[in-house]
């Protein structure tokens, strides 16, 4: 984050960094993160963890995938493409966002074999851009559909008002300065030329310059992914579909009896409702909910391998990451993200063997609590030398 700063225009990096309000929610969701503890358990042979994962019928070198992250192009030209590429390098799931830069098909070209396509609401006439975009996953190979329903409306950005990022986009002398401060990012966006929601451009009729499609996705992508709508998909589209910004359990359960294969647990990165609770709160409640009948993966926060670690101990299946990849990207270009994959894998591996699992399956069987005013929960009898291979 401190080189991603050091390389982009200051609006650049507080849209990346910034959240909705005053930003209380990732504070939330940090605080919560940090204040887990987990007792560690010795005496096995560690040396070699497995992180290797499977969801959804296919194996992942480890329980992290890449967030969907709208407009990425603007922290780091072509950072779709990047992050992409990584994904596929590196075997993790990569969750391309329906406002991306890079269009589905471009996407699926680049990372096939681990592409995820993550959809909003487009009401106008009669949702016909969000099922024609079911329809060209299909055709792309897409694994699977992600519908985020935590987006009803949208919200303020204080930093983003602040630095005029506004539909239409209109520079001003300070946003001039910031640019000049930032040869890199500039030489980068002159080459790929200006962002622009890509996905969108084939239901444009007349001009398709990026402000044009801009226009487009700020008038017509509006309103609350439904339960109707999610039931309409869920018929249409026959490969794994997952619910995103999920946080009640009465959603959760909702969601499992409409055949939902798998629930992110979400508030957004805390880009959209400053009151929303910690997402690692709830995974306890709404795994208890659940009862395996859909994974449950969180979003929200995870800056490391110990994160990961201590997502899996809370009861998670699986976790993505968006901000630190994003920012890998914009700090270190197009080598950003594989590298920042192979620290996450890095960091899960030591934190495993020094909390003494040796199977990424295992990680539920520790001991933890979630802050300092409650017992240890879930405390396990010792694992005897036969279980073990000791």
């Amino acid at each position: 984050m401190k080189r991603a700063k050091r390389r982009i225009p200051r609006f650049a990096f507080d849209y990346l960094e910034g959240g909705v309000g005053s930003e209380i929610c990732i504070e939330r969701n940090r605080r919560a993160l940090d204040a887990i503890e987990i007792i560690p358990r010795y005496g096995l042979d560690t040396s070699v963890p497995r992180l290797t994962t499977t969801l959804f019928g296919r194996d992942y070198a480890m329980p992290l995938g890449i967030s969907p992250m709208g407009l990425s192009g603007l922290v780091w030209p072509n950072a779709d493409d990047a992050l992409a590429a990584a994904a596929e390098k590196t075997r993790i799931p990569f969750l391309l966002s329906m406002v991306s830069n890079s269009d589905i098909e471009t996407i699926a070209r680049i990372a096939p074999s681990v592409v995820w396509l993550q959809l909003y609401a487009v009401p106008e006439d009669d949702y016909r851009v969000t099922l024609d975009m079911v329809d060209r996953a299909v055709r792309a190979g897409v694994h699977a559909l992600v519908l985020t329903l935590d987006t009803p409306m949208r919200q303020k950005r204080l930093r983003d008002l602040g630095n005029g990022l506004t539909v239409p986009f209109r520079p001003t002398w300070r946003t001039v300065y910031d640019v000049a401060r930032a040869p890199a990012w500039l030489i980068s966006t002159l080459r790929h030329r200006q962002p622009r929601f890509a996905n969108f451009v084939p239901y444009l009729k007349g001009r398709r310059r990026p402000a044009d499609v801009a226009g487009y996705v700020d008038r017509h992508m509006a309103g609350a992914v439904t339960w109707e709508l999610v039931e309409r998909i869920r018929q249409k589209w026959q490969g794994p579909l997952v619910l995103k910004g999920i946080q009640h359990p009465d959603d959760a359960e909702h969601a499992v009896k409409l055949c939902i294969d798998g629930i992110i647990i979400s508030n957004h990165g805390g880009r959209q409702f400053d009151a929303a609770p910690a997402a690692i709160d709830l995974v306890q409640a709404l795994k208890r909910r659940v009862a395996g009948r859909a994974a449950i993966m969180l979003d929200g926060s995870v800056h490391s391998g110990l994160d990961v670690l201590k997502a899996l101990v809370c009861g998670a299946d699986f976790t993505f990451a968006g901000r630190p990849f994003l920012a890998a990207t914009a700090a270190l270009g197009t080598k950003g993200p594989a590298h920042l994959a192979k620290m996450f894998e890095a960091e899960l591996r030591g934190v495993m063997a020094q909390a003494g699992v040796t199977d990424i399956a295992d990680c539920p069987s520790l001991s933890c609590r979630m802050n300092r005013t409650e017992d240890f929960s879930r405390l396990k009898p010792s694992r005897s030398p036969a279980n073990t291979g000791v």
